[in-house]
């Protein structure tokens, strides 16, 4: 019986040496593609915008730039995952490390903080051109380039506090662990947590709810709205036959 409990064992064992093989292949491999089609598809996108006169519009504007910050996310942290794919550790020490570790991070943010701004900045200018198509435009074609620079300006400096927080430790067994020591830098002038619920409020909780409302006035301005060439006695009609 002990010969047959280690027989099953080792093949256990060896079963989850290759599982493990297999994991880590397949993220490798996942995070590649990622990286490779995320880089290409967000490339094509903005260089389409800027070559194709006919869709130099702001909607078109904003879409490029939201594919500009996107490509922040594959470049920075989804290569940063591959090299601590399996690991909770960091794996590069030294001045390198310190500087990797505010970058990272950093990055990811400005991508984030840009994305949810012209996101905003769409439903606007949607809202503008379909509830009222016959006024100049909410959001001018002119004026796309001073909102493209606000997005980018603010993202930045959203993010500057987690640069000069974050900090690569060592610990006594030698591991290396990234920190953020935001009382040290700022003296207690302000909590973390007071940081990262004004940032929700007015990077997530505001424009999420301001999307619902916009498209909510968009849909239901096309569903009332009479279409060209439809009478307001067919619309009745229609109504008629439907009850």
């Amino acid at each position: 019986m002990n010969s047959t409990a280690n027989g099953s064992s080792g093949s256990w064992s060896c079963f989850a040496q290759l599982n493990s093989t297999a994991s880590k292949i397949g993220g490798i491999v996942t995070y590649c593609l990622i990286i490779i089609v995320s880089l290409v598809a967000n490339s094509l996108i903005v260089v389409i915008v800027y070559k194709t006169t006919n869709l130099r519009e702001p909607i078109n504007y904003f879409i490029a730039n939201m594919a500009s910050s996107d490509l922040l996310f594959p470049i920075f942290w989804i290569s940063w995952n591959l090299s601590s794919l399996h690991t909770n550790l960091f794996l590069i020490g030294g001045q390198l490390g310190q500087t990797l570790w505010k970058i990272v991070p950093f990055f990811r943010e400005v991508s984030f903080f840009v994305w949810i701004q012209n996101l905003t900045l769409i439903a606007v200018d949607r809202f503008g051109a379909v509830v009222f198509p016959l006024r100049s435009p909410l959001i001018r074609p002119k004026l796309c380039p001073f909102f493209i620079l606000a997005t980018w300006i603010v993202a930045l400096t959203v993010s500057l506090p987690d640069v000069f927080t974050y900090e690569l430790i060592e610990n006594p067994e030698g591991a290396r662990l990234c920190v953020s020591k935001w009382k040290k830098v700022f003296r207690g002038s302000s909590s973390r947590a007071s940081f990262i619920l004004a940032i929700c409020i007015l990077f997530v909780y505001i424009p999420v709810l301001l999307l619902v409302i916009l498209y909510s006035i968009i849909l239901i301005k096309l569903k009332t709205q009479v279409h060209p060439g439809v009478g307001r006695k067919d619309v009745l009609l229609v109504e008629e036959v439907k009850s």
